[in-house]
């Protein structure tokens, strides 16, 4: 099975999630991580396969730019503003971009990092198996997310592919 994954591109989500493709791909899991430009030498510094994505709205540069302001805040000044200000528009893109990415790099299953809302809506339309995580649910392990992401492919998300079709999505 082919994993992707997505994660914020901030070192706080990105560090998790490349530890937790290593793992996997250190397994015999073939990963590829799906990402803003910026992701890019991250990704490939922890020795991982990167698929950019979302290019047009977020040139290499844009994160630093957009999110730079963050780093002078505090509590849940944070989380107001990134909610506000910056999540939407990644969202918007990602939702856009991301079912064409994935078709393109052949991936199976998706690895989506928490603060990603509504980006399971992707997965969940194209029938994909796909599993949430935040910093926390990486340090379960690898064999409790392999069996999350098995029990998802299992399922297909029949309920949830049903409300997206719902929605429109």
């Amino acid at each position: 099975m082919k994993v992707g994954f997505v994660s914020l591109p901030v070192t706080g989500h990105l560090n998790p999630m490349t530890a937790l493709a290593r793992k996997l791909q250190s397994r015999g899991t073939e990963v590829i991580f799906i990402g803003v430009p910026d992701v890019g030498p991250i990704v490939r510094a922890a020795n991982l396969k990167f698929a950019p994505f979302c290019e047009k709205e977020y040139p290499v540069g844009s994160v630093a730019k957009r999110w730079g302001g963050v780093a002078k805040l505090h509590g849940l000044d944070v989380v107001e503003y990134t909610s506000r200000e910056l999540i939407p528009g990644l969202i918007k893109a990602a939702l856009e971009h991301l079912p064409e990415k994935l078709r393109e790099t052949g991936v199976e299953a998706l690895a989506i990092d928490t603060v990603y809302r509504f980006l399971e809506l992707v997965p969940m339309r194209l029938g994909m198996p796909y599993a949430q995580f935040g910093g926390c649910e990486v340090l379960c392990g690898e064999e409790w997310i392999t069996d999350r992401l098995e029990r998802s492919r299992r399922n297909r998300f029949q309920t949830g592919r049903d409300h997206a079709d719902t929605q429109g999505v």
